[in-house]
C-alpha cells in the first residue's frame, strides 16, 4: 500500500511539473550529453568510449604529482576553466579523484598521452610535461565550447567516459608567422601561441627579417632594428623586439610546448639589412627603405667578407637567445644572387650555424646547393612546381637531408580562400579549407622517403595582415586541418568525416574571440556565426 501511494505522489509531481510547463510555455530543460571522444582535432590515435562521464564541480581538485613542469601544467589548466565554470579547483598534490596530471613511463614518447574518464574522474597520463599538455587541449575540446569564456557560465562540465591513447604522426607541426612584412606585437604575438597550442602545434617559426623590415635587435649591428626596422609594407611605422621582447616570446611559447625557430633570410630578402649598412652592398651604397610588397631584388654581396662577419654576429647573437635546436637561414628567392654566389654564401654560412650549436632548416631552395648534414628543406612549392626542382628535393631527401612540407597551394594560409576574400594573396591560387586539409604528407612528392618528412607548417606572410583580426581569418579554419595531417594518422584522414568536427569547433572560436571565415564546404550550423 505505501509503494502504492508513493508512485501516485510521484505520477501527481510530474503531472504538476507538465502543468505548470504548459502554463508558462516553458519546455523541459533537455539532457547534455558531453561531447563524444572523437570529435577532438587532431583525431586522436586511438578512441574507446564507454563508462559514466565525469561531472567537474565545485569540489572538483586538480591533483599533480611532485615535479614542478606538472604543477605548471596543473596551474596552466586551472586558468583556463576557473573563470568559466565559478570554481576554485585548487591543484594539489595531495588526495585522490577530480582531475589528476601524472609522468609515468608508457608508450607514449616525447608528446603523446593517455586520457581515461569515467565517474570518480579525469586522468591524463604521459612520459613527459608535452605530452600531459597535449592531453589537456584535448580535455579542453572535450568540454563544452563555453569553457573559453572568460565570466562565469552555467555548465555543466560534463566530460565523456572512456580512454584515449595517443600519439603524434611527425614531430614537426610548426606554423610560421611573417613579422617583416607587417610587424605583430609581443601580445598579438602571444594570442597566436596560444590559438596553435590548442591544436598541439609544436613549432614557432618567425621570419623575423625581409625587404620591408628587420624586426629583432643586434647589438654589434644596432642600426638593422632602429633603422632596418623602422617601417612596413605600406609605410606604417613598422617596429622590433628588444632581446628582452624575443625572451619573453620564447618564455611563453616554452610555457605552451612551443619551441621558436627564428629566421634571418638571405642572402636575398635583405634590403632592410642593405639599406641600414651600405658596407653588406657590393657596391658600398645603400638603398632606401622599401614598403612595397615586389620580391628579388635584393641581395646580400657574396663576395665581401664582410658579409660573413656580418652573419657570424647575427647568428651568434641570435642563437644565445634561443633555447631551441634550430635556426632558419631562408635562400627563398634569390634572384639576384647568380647560382655561384648562392652555393658559396650556402657553403659558407651553413658551418656558421653549426658553430653555434644550432641545425641548418633553409627554404627548399637550399637543395640547389649543397645542404649541411641534417639540415632540413621547407618545401614550399606547388602541385605544379617544375620536375627539376622537385627532382632536387627529392634527391637531397633521398640523401639524407629532412623535409618539412609547407606546399604553398596547399598550407600557406595567406592565401585567399576564394577571389572575394578581402584579405591575402593568391599568386598559388585559392585555397579553400578542403583543399587545405585534403592531401598527406607522407605521400605527396614521389620519390621522397617516408623518414625523410619531418613534419608540416603553415606559413603565414603578412603583406596584407595587420592585426591579429586579420591573422586568425587567414587562420581559421585552415590551421586545424593542418594541426590534423601533423598530427594524426593517415589511415583517420577523411574529409567528409573531418569537416563535421570542424563545424563543431566554429563556437569554441567564438567563446575565444576568434575572427574566423565561414566557408560554405562546412557544416556550421547553429553554433558558428
Amino acid at each position: 500500500m505505501r509503494q502504492h501511494r508513493r508512485t501516485l505522489r510521484l505520477l501527481g509531481s510530474l503531472l504538476l511539473v507538465a502543468m505548470a510547463a504548459s502554463v508558462t510555455g516553458a519546455a523541459p530543460a533537455p539532457a547534455v550529453s558531453p561531447t563524444p571522444l572523437d570529435r577532438v582535432i587532431p583525431a586522436p590515435a586511438s578512441v574507446a568510449p564507454g563508462g559514466s562521464p565525469y561531472r567537474i564541480t565545485r569540489g572538483t581538485h586538480i591533483r599533480v604529482d611532485g615535479s614542478r613542469e606538472t604543477r605548471s601544467v596543473g596551474e596552466y589548466l586551472a586558468k583556463i576553466l576557473r573563470p568559466s565554470t565559478g570554481y576554485r579547483l585548487p591543484v594539489t598534490a595531495q588526495g585522490a579523484g577530480g582531475i589528476r596530471l601524472r609522468l609515468a613511463e608508457g608508450p607514449f614518447g616525447a608528446e603523446g598521452y593517455r586520457l581515461d574518464s569515467g565517474r570518480s574522474g579525469v586522468t591524463i597520463t604521459a612520459a613527459k610535461p608535452a605530452g600531459l599538455f597535449h592531453g589537456v587541449q584535448t580535455l579542453r575540446q572535450l568540454l563544452p565550447a563555453a569553457v573559453e569564456k572568460d565570466s562565469v557560465q552555467s555548465g555543466p562540465w560534463l566530460v565523456a567516459g572512456g580512454t584515449i591513447k595517443d600519439t603524434p604522426r611527425y614531430g614537426w607541426r610548426g606554423a610560421m608567422l611573417d613579422v617583416s612584412r607587417h610587424f605583430f606585437t609581443v601580445e598579438q604575438v602571444k594570442r597566436y601561441i596560444d590559438q596553435l597550442a590548442l591544436y598541439k602545434i609544436n613549432k614557432l617559426h618567425l621570419h623575423l627579417s625581409d625587404d620591408q623590415g628587420w624586426r629583432i635587435a643586434v647589438d654589434s649591428w644596432p642600426r638593422l632594428a632602429t633603422y632596418g626596422g623602422s617601417t612596413e609594407v605600406g609605410g606604417g611605422p613598422g617596429g622590433f623586439y628588444t632581446k628582452a621582447d624575443y625572451k619573453e616570446i620564447v618564455r611563453y611559447a616554452g610555457s605552451r610546448h612551443l619551441e621558436v625557430v627564428p629566421e634571418i633570410d638571405m642572402p636575398g630578402h635583405t634590403n632592410a639589412a642593405l639599406a641600414s649598412y651600405a658596407e653588406l652592398n657590393c657596391d658600398g651604397v645603400a638603398p632606401p627603405l622599401y614598403t612595397g610588397t615586389e620580391v628579388g631584388f635584393s641581395s646580400l654581396c657574396a663576395g665581401k667578407e664582410i658579409t660573413y662577419d656580418f652573419v657570424d654576429d647575427v647568428i651568434r647573437e641570435l642563437a644565445a637567445l634561443t633555447p631551441g635546436r634550430y635556426l632558419h637561414i631562408g635562400g627563398d628567392e634569390a634572384h639576384s644572387t647568380s647560382h655561384e654566389d648562392y652555393v658559396k654564401f650556402m657553403d659558407r654560412v651553413q658551418p656558421i650555424v653549426a658553430k653555434y650549436g644550432k641545425t641548418v632548416v633553409g627554404w627548399h631552395q637550399l637543395t640547389g646547393a649543397t645542404p649541411a648534414k641534417g639540415a632540413l628543406a621547407q618545401y614550399w612549392g606547388l602541385d605544379g612546381t617544375s620536375a627539376e626542382e622537385k627532382a632536387r628535393v627529392v634527391k637531397a631527401a633521398r640523401g639524407g637531408t629532412g623535409l618539412i612540407l609547407s606546399p604553398a597551394d596547399r598550407v600557406y594560409l595567406d592565401m585567399k580562400y576564394t577571389k572575394e576574400t578581402p584579405l591575402g594573396l593568391s599568386w598559388a591560387g585559392y585555397v579553400e579549407v578542403k583543399r587545405s586539409y585534403d592531401w598527406d604528407p607522407g605521400a605527396y612528392l614521389p620519390g621522397v622517403p617516408g623518414e625523410a618528412v619531418r613534419g608540416v607548417e603553415a606559413p603565414m606572410w603578412s603583406e596584407t595582415l595587420e592585426n591579429s583580426g586579420h591573422v586568425e581569418f587567414m587562420a581559421f579554419p585552415r590551421l586545424p586541418g593542418v594541426a590534423e595531417l601533423g598530427w594524426s594518422s593517415a589511415a583517420s584522414h577523411d574529409w567528409e568525416r573531418y569537416k563535421g568536427r570542424l563545424a563543431a569547433q566554429a563556437e569554441r572560436w567564438d567563446a575565444l574571440g576568434i575572427e574566423w571565415y565561414r566557408s560554405p564546404q562546412v557544416p556550421w550550423g547553429a553554433g558558428g556565426r
